[in-house]
């Protein structure tokens, strides 16, 4: 099969990956997402562009290394911090502080960094390097296992998605793409031979709401949704249940109905309870994060959920 040695930005390749579809899989984690999820737990995945990540527990102090990433830096975003206690009790260092009004995301003070507390959160990469590297996981997919496509919003960097997804398709291997559904029909329409599965996210059935709490309306979504399931396209629904956002009875009611009404194009549908786990990525970013005040949803409440998705007669379970 003909295809383009594309290039993409991702920001992360994960073998082992049990929840990215059916079996034991691989998944590329592409950057972008036209969504900005107000409960997004991989906020390094949003932007197109590499930024600076801090983790600050890794950084030994810049006597250590001499003020590398602060020398390195060629608008002075980054400076020594106040004075803190090391760990090993060794006596006060100074981290690094960054300015992230001045930072231009040059990523010279990642490279300098010895320790690498300061990274780049992402690389550029083309399809035949993520084939290269993905390809040698084969013996781990066994039955139903295989490659995931994941983002950020894959679709995003269409041209380089497409090309993977050709060029694994060439080796046999189960393909999912994961989406939030938001692009044009015609890119599905191009991409739906080469994917086996969607992992389709449907946040909300309000369109208002959705858009308040994504940044787009979900018109273009739903619509997707039903072009795949009339097309032949393999959907694994995942909805996100967030206390106080998408919780609301009506709301996943009508969730279910939807899901319902797509047929037999919809294999699974997966309920998502929020959960905490991304919080401290923003910290790395430099980003503040909105949902400071939710909390996980009750077991009972998701139990509950999941009866009602089942009561509609579809193949659910909690993630």
């Amino acid at each position: 099969m003909d295809y383009k040695n594309a290039t993409g930005h991702i920001y992360d390749i994960q073998g082992y990956a049990v929840h990215d579809g059916p079996g034991i899989r691989t998944t590329v984690y592409t950057k972008g997402c036209p969504l900005s999820c107000l409960w997004c737990h991989s906020p390094e995945s949003q932007r197109h562009e590499f930024e600076v990540g801090y983790l600050q527990i890794k950084c030994l102090g810049a006597d250590v290394c001499q003020d590398a990433c602060i020398n390195a830096c060629p608008v002075g975003a980054l400076s020594r911090n106040e004075p803190v206690q090391a760990l090993d009790g060794s006596g006060a260092i100074q981290k690094a502080k960054i300015d992230r009004e001045k930072c231009t995301g040059c990523l010279k003070c990642a490279k300098a960094c010895i320790t690498k507390a300061l990274y780049a959160t992402g690389w550029d990469t083309t399809v035949d390097e993520v084939y290269d590297r993905v390809i040698k996981d084969r013996g781990f997919f066994q039955n139903d296992g295989g490659i995931t496509i994941s983002g950020g919003e894959a679709m995003a960097q269409f041209e380089f998605t497409l090309n993977l997804a050709k060029r694994l398709k060439d080796s046999g291997i189960h393909i999912c793409l994961d989406t939030t559904g938001f692009t044009p029909e015609k890119q599905f329409e191009e991409i739906l031979p080469f994917i086996d599965l969607f992992l389709y996210d449907i946040k909300h059935m309000d369109s208002a709401m959705h858009k308040n709490l994504t940044g787009v309306g979900n018109e273009l979504i739903l619509s997707n949704a039903r072009f795949l399931a009339e097309h032949g396209g393999a959907l694994q629904i995942r909805v996100p249940v967030i206390p106080k956002l998408t919780d609301k009875e009506s709301n996943l009611r009508s969730t279910a109905e939807f899901c319902a009404s797509l047929g037999d194009a919809v294999k699974l549908v997966q309920l998502l309870p929020y959960h905490k786990t991304g919080r401290m990525k923003y910290e790395r970013l430099g980003w503040r994060y909105k949902l400071t005040n939710v909390e996980p949803p009750e077991e009972a409440f998701m139990l509950k959920t999941l009866e009602m998705f089942q009561n509609h007669g579809l193949n659910a379970q909690l993630y």
